[in-house]
């Protein structure tokens, strides 16, 4: 595999550049001096920002992009082996890393480097763990999944030896990494077209967790089934919060104010307990925030620094962010997917005070839907009022025989009331005729779903 030297930069193109990860990988390397270029589809905020720090970027991918004077080719799972970009690098014999290969070579130039993996959760706790690093006056540098206004993007390079990064499981990419610290925020079915079942998907983060050096430490979920299984044997420190006080750490005395943010004592198996409010909210959020500091107390940061940062932490783009409000209708996007976000979104929002809660979902993939088809029925069922987009088939085709119609047939199984619109246009029309004032109104899904809740405050 080839290997790159921070002391030597040299030229890199990322085919895929605008991607979150791709831009923000490729925004660090900038920084430290490195040539990069590279291609995507379209124009967009991220590749503006690349090109106004020095970046080469081309839209559309073809063959004559790659030239010689290019010393590495990244790319991601997105990209298929006959890619115009990519077969000419072979024909070059430019070498070539994935996105995964590359982040894992970055890690080792960091002396502390930290990543979160989970099913879920993982950008709002790299979020949280970022605020407190942040307030620490640490100086990290930061590669986050979504957007974070307090760095103005998903990245900040820092000078410090931290480094913060979310670790996602699929295709396996945490396996290319080199934490010295990682974080398991749970352990669920997902991905299964890469994956073969739940204990595949197991076997991946216990394989991640092997990843940690002795003098490293794992922060676990310690409610996740069969814990021995993951961390049994691990010869690096293991850290666990969850629900019961067998842990190291859990939250008790759970309580919400007005806008559905909750307040805990977070109790600690050293007999201290700690009072913490968060401004996001949900009961899930708390998880979150208690594997951020199980991380701050494990980096010996002032328990005050991380009380003042959880209160400050308002959240990223895309979970359970207010948009605003259109006709006394308060507006909210979130960028729940799987059945388990979609329960903990809609859960989050019966503590904030409305009338109706509509839940505009658009199904993401067609291999996701059809697995768990009666989860997302269930799930769903937790609004008062369900319309469906069409499925957002990402990087699928359509050759599994399901659609939006047969959820909305599973969902009024269950005997609840659900909408179906094949357009974004006819949604709107729909909502705007049928939501009133006081009403609370999801956008839901990891598509452009955003789109519609966008639209309807412009009009």
């Amino acid at each position: 595999m080839y290997q790159i030297n921070f002391s030597n930069p040299i030229h890199i193109y990322f085919i895929g550049i605008g991607g979150i990860s791709m831009s923000g990988l490729a925004e660090i390397l900038l920084s430290e001096g490195f040539r990069i270029s590279g291609s995507d589809r379209t124009p967009s905020p991220l590749t503006q920002t690349l090109t106004e720090r020095g970046a080469t970027v081309y839209y559309g991918q073809k063959e004559e992009h790659i030239t010689t004077d290019i010393d590495l080719i990244v790319y991601t799972s997105a990209i298929r082996p006959d890619n115009p970009e990519l077969s000419a690098a072979a024909n070059l014999h430019i070498p070539t890393l994935t996105r995964a290969q590359l982040l894992g070579q970055m890690m080792k130039n960091y002396e502390v480097p930290i990543a979160v993996s989970g099913t879920h959760g993982k950008t709002t706790t790299t979020s949280m763990i970022s605020e407190i690093l942040l307030e620490h006056k640490a100086d990290p540098t930061l590669s986050i999944g979504g957007i974070y206004k307090p760095i103005g993007g998903n990245i900040r390079v820092g000078s410090s030896g931290y480094f913060v990064t979310e670790a996602c499981e699929y295709t396996n990419s945490f396996l290319s990494f080199f934490p010295k610290i990682g974080i398991i925020l749970n352990i669920e079915e997902d991905h299964l077209d890469f994956f073969h079942d739940i204990q595949d998907i197991r076997n991946s983060f216990h394989q991640f967790a092997k990843l940690l050096p002795d003098n490293g430490a794992l922060i676990i979920n310690g409610d996740i089934d069969h814990l021995e299984e993951i961390t049994g044997d691990l010869a690096c420190r293991v850290i666990t919060y969850g629900s019961s006080p067998d842990h190291d750490y859990h939250p008790t005395d759970i309580t919400y104010d007005a806008s559905g943010c909750p307040s805990f004592h977070l109790m600690r198996q050293n007999g201290k307990d700690d009072v913490f409010s968060l401004r996001v909210p949900g009961k899930h959020n708390v998880y979150n925030a208690v594997a951020a500091i199980a991380l701050a107390d494990l980096l010996s940061i002032p328990v005050k620094t991380t009380a003042g940062a959880l209160l400050a932490y308002a959240g990223t783009d895309r979970r359970f962010e207010y948009k605003g409000e259109v006709n006394g209708i308060t507006v909210i996007d979130d960028y729940a997917h799987h059945p388990t976000e979609i329960t903990a979104t809609l859960l989050a929002a019966r503590e904030l005070a409305h009338k109706t809660t509509w839940c505009v979902f658009q199904p993401h993939t067609y291999t996701r839907t059809k697995t768990f088809l009666n989860d997302f029925a269930k799930a769903l069922s937790l609004a008062d009022e369900i319309v469906l987009a069409d499925i957002y088939a990402a990087r699928e085709k359509d050759t599994l025989g399901i659609s939006s119609r047969t959820l909305q047939a599973e969902i009024e199984k269950l005997g609840h009331r659900c909408h179906y619109f094949p357009t974004f246009s006819q949604i709107e029309a729909f909502l705007l005729e049928n939501c009133t004032k006081g009403d609370l109104l999801i956008t839901m899904g990891a598509g452009d779903v955003v789109k519609i809740g966008d639209d309807l405050l412009q009009k």
